[in-house]
């Protein structure tokens, strides 16, 4: 629990520091790059689950 908690308190400070650094541009890159990693996922999971070709 200890460990989960440190990673988030470091998670949370890296971000608020790309903030400060890069301003609210990297808010807007960062929701992109992970609806692109959504999308990469759930084509992967349509191919190799049965029945996932279309």
């Amino acid at each position: 629990m200890n460990d989960q908690f440190e990673q988030l308190a470091r998670d949370v400070a890296l971000s608020l520091l790309a903030l400060r650094v890069f301003g609210p541009g990297v808010v807007t890159l960062a929701r992109r790059v992970a609806a692109a990693l959504v999308r990469v996922g759930v084509r992967e999971m349509d191919h190799r689950l049965p029945g996932g070709d279309r």
